[in-house]
């Protein structure tokens, strides 16, 4: 059975997205609840939050919440693998609105034994991991963190493999992402894009 983790900022997390709050709060929980789908049908989800929406659209979906004690990305992930057995993990951003199920599938099956596959952004961040148990995490994000995550892995001496997964490795920062990717947005991310005024997607 493969674990999921998704920590969700909310929208404080993503402040270049539009300059509304409302909008940027709207957008937030459609890419969530897109990202919450395509991991509910992979396994078990949970989502790290200090966000009270976040947390009840977690809940009605059927994920469990985790509350996020602050502290950044690595710390909501940590409080979310409290706990957690060894086995399939995966710890995946809330802001990939075009992952579909067969990319955390194939993400799982593209990690080694024993060790950890890496969805790296074009930025060089990291935007999903592949690991064996919780152990093996570290709060590494930020700038150049795939990197980051590579070295701690064969640290650890761990095989540490780039996964390529199109899906996941387009994240949405702006609402320019957002118009680029529209085809490929999940269902939440595509409907609510779609119904924005025209001078809200300026």
């Amino acid at each position: 059975m493969v674990t999921v983790v998704i920590p969700f900022a909310g929208v404080e997390g993503k402040t270049r997205l539009h300059a509304s709050r409302r909008v940027r709060q709207q957008l937030s929980l459609a890419m969530l609840g897109d990202v919450l789908a395509a991991a509910l049908a992979v396994g078990t989800v949970r989502v790290a939050t200090s966000d009270r929406d976040g947390a009840e659209l977690a809940r009605d979906a059927g994920a469990e919440p985790v509350r996020d004690p602050g502290g950044g990305q690595g710390a909501a992930v940590e409080a979310a693998l409290a706990g957690l057995e060894p086995g399939a993990i995966v710890i995946v951003n809330a802001d990939v609105p075009c992952a579909l199920p067969a990319d955390l599938r194939a993400l799982v099956a593209a990690t080694p034994a024993g060790g950890i596959a890496i969805v790296e952004a074009l930025d060089g961040t990291t935007n999903a991991l592949s690991i064996p148990a919780p152990d093996v995490f570290a709060p590494l994000y930020g700038r150049d963190s795939a990197a980051r995550f590579r070295a701690r892995a064969e640290s650890l001496g761990l095989q540490a493999v780039s996964a390529a997964l199109p899906n996941l490795i387009e994240d949405v920062d702006t609402i320019d992402d957002l118009r680029r990717l529209h085809l490929l947005l999940g269902p939440r991310s595509q409907s609510l894009l779609a119904g924005l005024p025209a001078e809200a997607v300026r």
